[in-house]
């Protein structure tokens, strides 16, 4: 039964009904509970009064229920629990997190942008951010082979109206409502809906909202802020001849976006667009940062704007811990997760929409416009990936004969002119162009990922990449 129980990336996640149950959910809770209490310990605290635990929830089937089920566990350890009264965006449990003197730490039930069938567990700590991998090893092995039959009291709070006036106090409120803007909103049935629309709409914009029903089967949609997910706000934002369109994912911790066109504005054209904004529109300073994926655009654009970029592995735990060390203007991945410290050390797809309206209404700008206008400064490139599907054995293959010695002076024409295999093998060429090869942490696949001129190049090198691994 342990076996079936492993935290990777960022939680521990399995379909509802097969291994996420409520037997091995309290085992999850019992255990994260003991470690977050040895923290309290640690930190001076009593084991009479470790201290709070705040405990949140996405849109999955039955995830009130199980959060009610985690809520009583974690309170049978001494804790006093706070649990959401209804669903929340991961970010806004980790801002609660954050913003109770008392949390040791924050539990949220989701499964981020897996299907719907899926729920899982993240851990936050005392700060918001996510748990390190040393905590989430001590949970594993915490893990009991029979779940406790322990149960405790638990408090139901709203969550959700706290953090959304600190949002809004984060934005030029007058400038956002002078605009008159007008926005999709697509939450992909996911924790974001009815709140990020409804933020909007308090600020004065013009807001139609898709993709928002009570509907746990997601209608068939996979909850990730990118093609093809995303074709319903193309097509609406195109219909309706709006500014743009956000979209984020299954708890509303990443971000996508759509121009008045109908172009798909992926996350590394976001959070370029960001950086200038914080920068130039709203005077602030300090590092950036970004994984190993980002877009070359982004070191062009901290050049541009006197910035130091500090790239990391894949994986946003690496950017909470650039975080960590201090002056961090900014941080985001390739996959649409960007976060702001000042906010919360964590991910907050609500706020980066949030911001992009605020840059839209002070630059007076459609989505489109903003996104041209960066092009002019720091010119263009084209992004994309794809996952490879292999067996155990050439997984074997490309980890120890080809990730670590593959060597080449030039691929599609283009010179190599540097390789870094930090994380995967990533070749730089010619032309600010490059692609990349790395095993993914929690499939039986490799991802490839190039960016270009063009996107016929892009493709190019793509395929090239696939011949790579699979040689």
């Amino acid at each position: 039964m342990a076996d079936a129980i492993h935290f990777g990336t960022d939680g521990w996640r399995a379909i509802i009904g097969e291994d996420f149950t409520d037997e091995n959910l309290v085992r999850v809770i019992d255990a994260a509970a003991t470690a977050f209490k040895q923290e309290a310990l640690a930190a001076g605290r009593s084991a009479e009064e470790p201290g709070t635990i705040i405990i949140g929830h996405d849109c999955r089937q039955d995830a009130h229920a199980y959060a009610r089920l985690a809520a009583e566990v974690a309170a049978s350890h001494g804790f006093f629990v706070k649990l959401t009264a209804d669903y929340c965006p991961t970010p806004t449990l980790c801002w609660s997190v954050n913003q109770d003197e008392s949390a040791i730490g924050g539990i949220m039930l989701t499964s981020s942008h897996n299907p719907a069938e899926y729920l899982g567990v993240k851990l936050r700590m005392s700060d918001g951010g996510a748990s390190s991998k040393e905590f989430t090893d001590r949970v594993e092995a915490l893990l009991s082979d029979e779940p406790t039959e322990a149960r405790g009291s638990y408090t139901e709070v709203d969550l959700v109206a706290p953090y959304i006036e600190a949002l809004k106090s984060r934005v030029d409120q007058d400038a956002i409502r002078a605009a008159g803007l007008r926005v999709v909103v697509d939450p992909l049935y996911g924790a974001g809906r009815k709140h990020l629309a409804g933020l909007l709409e308090d600020l004065g914009v013009e807001v139609v909202e898709i993709n928002n029903a009570d509907d746990p089967t997601f209608d068939g949609l996979h909850p990730e802020p990118i093609p093809p997910w995303v074709d319903r706000g193309i097509a609406k934002v195109t219909e309706l001849g709006f500014d743009a369109c956000f979209i984020n994912d299954g708890d509303a911790d990443r971000i996508g976006a759509v121009d008045e066109r109908g172009n798909f504005v992926n996350p590394h054209r976001i959070i370029a667009l960001l950086v200038s904004h914080l920068a130039e529109d709203k005077g602030e300073s300090g590092k950036v940062v970004s994984t190993i994926t980002a877009s070359a655009m982004l070191a062009r654009q901290c050049k541009r704007l006197g910035l130091d970029l500090v790239s990391t592995p894949v994986g946003f735990k690496w950017i909470y811990a650039e975080m960590e060390k201090g002056g961090v203007m900014i941080g985001g991945e390739e996959s649409g997760g960007i976060g702001i410290p000042s906010h919360v050390m964590e991910r907050d797809g609500l706020l980066m929409a949030l911001l992009l309206t605020e840059t839209m209404a002070q630059r007076n700008m459609s989505l489109g416009a903003l996104v041209e206008d960066m092009f002019e400064k720091i010119g263009r490139l084209e992004f994309a990936r794809r996952g490879l599907a292999l067996s155990e054995e050439q997984m074997d293959r490309f980890r120890t004969e080809i990730m670590p010695v593959y060597e080449a002076e030039e691929i599609c024409g283009k010179r190599v002119v540097d390789v870094d295999r930090r994380d995967g093998v990533k070749f730089l060429l010619e032309g600010d162009a490059w692609v990349m090869m790395r095993p993914s942490g929690t499939e039986p696949l490799v991802r490839v990922y190039a960016e270009a001129a063009t996107t016929e190049e892009v493709d190019e090198l793509l395929d090239e990449a696939a011949k790579i691994v699979g040689a």
